[in-house]
């Protein structure tokens, strides 16, 4: 039980923020994008059961068998795609495109194709770009003090005194504090909670040209340049660079081809909610910090098994608090990749690029600013290598 043996309450702490960040600040999109494809409530249901129990599996699986943090995700991107892209199809061909984009993700992945182009990227445009992703979050612990300051400066408060004396257990400590505040407050809505399993709900593909054209072809475009390419580069960005890239997209795709029957439209590699669990404060080891992801899959599979009860849960803690235990918990993160990406000199410029463009929100063609980031990284490292033109031979006088 070599496993349990290196189980902290660190990893396991980890392994909650991620999911409680990452459900709480995109659920409301997946609804969104479930009633956008004409799914019930029933239907609703089983959509968050698929997703849950995909993420939990791939999430424990691909952890254990290379023991590193691998964390998974639904495609935010797409969800947010799915609410314009899917509305007016009937839901079995919507659930159909679920399936194409699945299996050109599964192929894609077992290609090896995506790996070779990933194994030519430079480590310190992964760690600019790493940085400019999570900025945004380390920024919400101070803006969300504008209007909860005193719940967000006790958190800060507890992390900073733990971070000195129980550094392990620093996250721990800022978000028992929160919750103590928060419920001091008033802000912890409880009352509504209701025990409730999710079902699955069978619902049979069908396909069509419009289907495939307008939704499964960008599903698959948004999900693999905005969620799996950043999340492959932020594991390179944390030293985790001899763990293969294409088994990990290809069996996430696999999960995915599975369970797109019951509605997951879209598992992929987290990216942010990856990064806390491959922090310091996931574990002091880098070795054991695959417990972390493990245990992040132990909480999203419970977030599909009771779906309903988990989205109020959630909901009940205040929106400060979970934007401040988010910005917390990436502070770490967030300065390693900032030291990383401008630690070379030579290296710099397309590093720094790197890490404006990501953290600018800049969005095109429906992809967002980590793509981008990357994409004006490799253009300014391909510019600044290029030769300089040999001055020209004074003519022979």
């Amino acid at each position: 039980m070599p496993h349990l043996r290196d189980l902290s309450l660190s990893a396991v702490v980890a392994g909650f923020v991620a999911v409680l960040v990452g459900f709480t600040s995109s659920a409301a999109i997946v609804f969104s994008a479930a009633q956008a494809s004409g799914a019930d409530e029933a239907e609703i249901a089983s959509w968050m059961w698929a997703l849950g129990l995909g993420m939990g599996i791939t999430c424990i699986g691909l952890s254990l068998r290379y023991k590193v943090p691998v964390v998974t995700a639904w495609s935010t991107p797409g969800a947010a795609m799915l609410i314009t892209g899917a509305a007016g199809l009937p839901l079995a061909e919507a659930i159909g495109a679920f399936v194409i984009s699945a299996a050109l993700t599964v192929a894609l992945g077992f290609s090896g194709w995506l790996e070779r182009v990933l194994a030519r990227l430079p480590a310190s445009l992964a760690a600019g770009m790493l940085a400019g992703v999570l900025l945004r979050f380390g920024l919400n612990v101070f803006t969300s003090m504008q209007h909860s300051f005193a719940l967000v400066f006790a958190m800060f408060l507890g992390f900073l005194l733990a971070r000195r004396w129980l550094p392990r257990y620093a996250v721990l400590v800022a978000l028992a504090v929160g919750i103590a505040v928060a419920a001091l407050q008033g802000g912890l809505h409880l009352d509504k909670l209701q025990l409730a399993v999710a079902m699955p709900v069978w619902t049979t593909p069908r396909f069509s040209l419009a289907a495939t054209v307008g939704v499964a072809i960008p599903l698959f475009v948004v999900t693999m340049a905005s969620q799996n390419v950043p999340g492959i580069a932020i594991l390179r960005a944390h030293g985790y660079r001899d763990t293969p890239a294409s088994p990990l997209i290809g069996w996430t795709g696999a999960a995915n081809l599975l369970l797109a029957p019951f509605g997951a439209f879209a598992l992929c590699l987290a990216a942010i909610t990856a990064a806390i669990c491959m922090g310091e404060d996931a574990h002091e080891d880098p070795r054991k910090r695959y417990l972390a992801s493990v245990a992040a899959g132990v909480f999203y599979l419970l977030t599909g098994v009771f779906g309903a009860t988990v989205a109020a849960a959630f909901a009940a803690f205040p929106q400060a608090l979970v934007m401040a235990i988010a910005g917390i918990a990436l502070l770490a993160t967030i300065g390693n990749g900032l030291a990383a990406a401008l630690g070379d000199p030579q290296e710099r410029d397309p590093a720094l690029i790197t890490f404006l463009v990501t953290a600018s929100g800049f969005t095109a063609f429906q992809i967002g600013s980590v793509f981008w980031g990357m994409v004006a990284g490799v253009l300014a490292t391909v510019v600044l290598r290029l030769r300089k033109p040999a001055p020209a031979a004074d003519p022979p006088r």
